[in-house]
């Protein structure tokens, strides 16, 4: 096992990373010697095999170490981006950079951007069951890595410095005993909870650290800004997301809304616990002008549950008599809504400034302030989630409930659906009559309409439909609001169409022109602005016709969309639905944000984090205000162009080209007669179902057909088994053909597109990763589970022919070397491959007994091996 091997194909670290790597090998390998002595002495021998008797134990310890060498990087990434400030550089990715760079004919147009807050960012934080680590686990990395930020510290002594040392083996040391893997489907109720540890452990002290980078930028290059902040929304789609989990009920949403209002609440009043002793400024010392004191006993006499006794405990301190009357209203719920416990804040805030404690404004009053416009008294805004189908046959049993439906998405059916939804009266429903699963969904809407109507009508977001085919499919959830109370001028419930197949994504244009020309729908799915909603599915789009064609049909989609909704005085705001493979969407943050089509960008934009993506990039304080930064650099960034991007036929001709090209030939793989048993068998697709990473139903995740190969496991598969075709197949058989029909011109027209198209550039290099993490040798071996020998064969060798094409590709586009593009990525899968390597025979080994003997040991092994090899590669799927 050669996982811990020094770092080898990089440049040589400093002193730093050098020490850091040195503290967290020797704690790992001390806890090896005491807990799997074997293995730790075949690590100082360098045997590479490993010992099938001791495949828990070695499956363990790599696992560990892939987790410690990544909170490693994280470690030397914040420090390196703090060194680099030091000196005086602006970030490669950041405010001042992004202000700084702007073209002077743009200025204009950022400077208003910003003026009228138009820059909006919306993380969408999801429970996607693509995150096998426990929350234990997550906290113990989330203390290495403090641990490790503590030794940046040059104050110590020797003594404090082994002792730092051994809470370092202390944590490894817990990691090892706690166990990475759950032996219990988590409930929705830890669901809830993973996804809120994060305000708690990091976000929440994050926004004040995203905000003031934002100030001081502005501040730099523009002059003071009209706003302080920029906007980050957050998002969750957990107890809200019921597409394929029907545990997922209206009381488990209302659980959620519940919990993270507790949770806020509960981190604004430890904030103002933390203020509240420091506000000791005296009256006798310094006199505070009348209109602000008025407005802090306005604050004392309101807020507080006895402002007598409030006065008499901080007499003459009228600063800290405020705070505390505003801890006791905030804990006695009596704030109705965020807004008036701002005003509060604002209100202290200035009556600091005007006695001169601007210091204490500004590190007191003004972090809580940002966290509450940001948090409010939800922290998030949760968005609801359900399937066109559900809604289909809910609105056929509310029609049957009230006389009789026609024949669902018949002509009869489309044309009573246009008619009710805008007629001023319906026909009144007996809830009684429906069944659970219509029930259910009436019961959710008066849920969602209960909460527009109370004091925080944004806790709850927008209501997103999985495969949106049609307007109607749009249409049926309006009407279905209106049956559950909502009015019949404009609703408050915004729909969102979820465009995941790439016939879907082909269909949206037309789909919206055919639904904004209803008017109710219009007024409805419009936000006041002209802003209309729109999320775009990468993984389903991405199984449906493969990379290439899921990177260009999303790009032509949001094109063609905003140009079709422009005649209707809409703008869009896409909402990306990306996962944390390049299968799924995933990409370097800014680069994935250059490569949107012009003109797609105005400011707004809406992600998933999903998975393991969550923990890699807000599990740390350092770590969530940097992503969040770049996150919202790179919007404004991108958001200051042509508001309509310049059409290049040629580039559009090319581009089209290849991914009809990349299509037919990912489809004939496909449809190859023996294409699903390889599929089924080749991989742990159908073992996946023994990971408890989700609360859905436990179910078989294999594939009887076509239309069963849902994303999430079909990216798992091809991942687990080191074949990744969903992450590159098609592109070099493109590539080849179209050079064959287009001839010298053809080569020509590729180093244009290469050179101009920052999409291409972007797909080119997420393909040349793909494949740097692609083995074939390990792919034979699971190839070799094949039952069907002629079709394990047949479709083994259609990879492997085409895996030589793309690589092929791949270096005539870029004329270097497979990987040497990105020295750092192919160095840190050099590092982990010895490891890889053993846990992916060890998995070929126990699929085999597994499926011969399912004996309950190989069963716990073999999801040892699928939690390992996740952890080695960086994503579950």
């Amino acid at each position: 096992m050669q996982a811990v091997a020094e770092p080898k194909g990089q440049d040589a670290p400093d002193t730093y990373a050098q020490e850091v790597y040195r503290r967290l090998r020797g704690a790992w390998l001390k806890v090896l010697h005491r807990r799997a002595p074997q293995v730790a002495r075949a690590l100082s021998d360098g045997e590479a095999a490993w010992d099938e008797a001791r495949y828990s134990d070695h499956l363990q310890a790599s696992t560990i170490w892939f987790h410690l060498q990544q909170i490693m990087e994280e470690n030397l990434a914040i420090r390196t981006s703090r060194l680099s400030e030091q000196e005086g550089a602006p970030g490669e990715d950041g405010f001042l950079r992004a202000l700084t760079d702007c073209p002077e004919d743009q200025r204009a147009t950022m400077v208003s951007l910003l003026a009228e807050g138009r820059l909006s960012v919306g993380p969408t934080i999801t429970a996607h069951p693509t995150e096998a680590k426990r929350v234990s686990v997550m906290e113990i990395h989330r203390r290495i890595y403090r641990t490790l930020v503590l030794f940046e510290t040059m104050r110590w002594s020797p003594r404090e410095i082994e002792r730092l040392e051994e809470t370092l083996e202390m944590e490894i040391d817990l990691l090892w005993l706690t166990g990475e893997l759950r032996m219990e489907r988590p409930s929705l109720e830890s669901e809830v909870d993973w996804g809120l540890q994060f305000y708690r452990t990091s976000l929440f002290e994050a926004i004040p650290r995203l905000f003031e980078r934002y100030h001081d930028a502005v501040t730099e290059v523009l002059g003071p800004p009209a706003r302080d902040h920029c906007c980050i929304r957050f998002h969750s789609w957990i107890g809200g997301d019921r597409d394929g989990n029907p545990n997922v009920t209206a009381a488990v949403t209302r659980m959620a809304l519940d919990r993270s209002h507790d949770m806020i609440v509960e981190e604004y009043l430890q904030a103002l616990d933390r203020v509240i002793p420091r506000l000791s400024i005296s009256e006798k010392i310094v006199a505070v002008p009348r209109a602000h004191r008025d407005a802090l006993a306005g604050i004392v006499e309101t807020r507080s549950t006895d402002p007598d006794r409030c006065a008499a405990r901080n007499p003459n301190e009228i600063f800290r008599q405020a705070a505390t009357a505003m801890r006791q209203s905030l804990g006695e719920g009596e704030y109705r809504d965020v807004s008036a416990f701002l005003a509060d804040l604002r209100s202290v805030e200035a009556a600091l400034e005007s006695v001169g404690a601007v210091q204490m404004a500004r590190q007191l009053l003004r972090p809580l302030r940002w966290q509450a416009a940001t948090f409010g008294f939800r922290a998030h805004t949760l968005d609801i989630r359900q399937n066109s189908d559900v809604v289909t046959r809910t609105l056929e049993a509310v029609w049957n409930a009230v006389d009789a439906a026609p024949e669902p998405l018949s002509a009869a059916w489309s044309a009573r659906l246009r008619r009710e939804v805008g007629q001023a009266g319906l026909k009144a429903l007996d809830r009684g009559k429906l069944g659970d699963e219509a029930a259910e969904l009436m019961a959710l809407l008066h849920l969602i309409r209960e909460v527009h109507d109370g004091p925080d009508p944004e806790a709850i977001g927008p209501f997103i439909l999985s495969m949106t085919r049609s307007a109607d499919d749009l249409l049926a959830v309006l009407l279905l609001a209106r049956y559950a109370g909502f009015g019949a001028e404009r609703l408050s419930l915004k729909v969102v169409p979820l465009f995941e197949t790439i016939d879907d994504l082909r269909a949206a244009p037309a789909i919206l022109r055919d639904v904004l020309s209803i008017p109710l729908a219009a007024r409805s799915m419009k936000d006041r602005s002209g802003r209309l909603e729109i999320m775009l599915g990468y993984s389903d789009s991405n199984k449906d016709g493969g990379y290439l064609c899921s990177s260009w049909s999303l790009d032509r989609s949001q094109r063609a969309i905003t140009r079709a909704i422009a005649a209707f005085g809409a703008r869009p705001v896409f909402f990306h639905g990306r996962g944390g493979s390049v299968s799924r969407g995933g990409a370097p943050t800014a680069r994935a944000i250059a490569a949107q089509p012009r003109g797609t960008l105005t400011g707004t934009l809406r992600l998933t984090e999903q998975g393991e993506v969550v923990t890699a990039k807000y599990a740390n304080t350092g770590t969530a205000a940097a992503q969040l930064e770049l996150l919202a650099s790179s919007v404004l960034r991108h958001s200051t162009g042509p508001t309509f991007e310049a059409v290049d036929p040629e580039a559009d001709d090319v581009m089209e080209t290849l991914s009809s090209l990349s299509q037919t030939t990912y489809q004939t793989l496909l449809q190859h007669p023996g294409f699903l048993s390889y599929f089924n068998e080749a991989s742990p697709v159908n073992e996946l179902a023994l990971l408890k990473i989700g609360s859905r139903p436990a179910r078989r995740f294999g594939a009887a057909s076509l239309s069963d190969l849902r994303a999430i496991p079909w990216v798992f598969a091809w991942t687990q088994n080191r074949q990744m075709i969903s992450s590159w197949y098609g592109f070099g058989q493109a590539l080849h053909d179209f050079r064959a029909i287009r001839g010298r011109e053809g080569d020509g027209a590729l180093s244009r597109v290469m050179q101009d198209l920052p999409l291409f550039r972007l797909c080119v290099d997420e393909v040349e990763k793909s494949l740097m993490l692609v083995r074939l040798d390990v792919a034979e071996l699971y190839a070799g589970l094949v039952g069907d020998r002629a079709a394990a064969e047949a479709v083994f060798g259609l990879i492997r022919a085409e895996h030589a094409r793309s690589v092929e590709a791949i270096e005539s586009l870029t004329g270097t070397p497979l990987g040497s593009r990105f020295r750092n990525a192919a160095a840190r899968i050099a590092q982990h491959e010895s490891a890889l390597r053993s846990a992916h025979e060890a998995q070929v080994r126990l699929l085999q007994r597994v499926r011969a003997e399912d004996g309950n040991r190989h069963r716990i092994q073999l999801m040892q091996t699928m939690n390992c090899i996740s952890a080695g590669l960086g994503w579950t799927g």
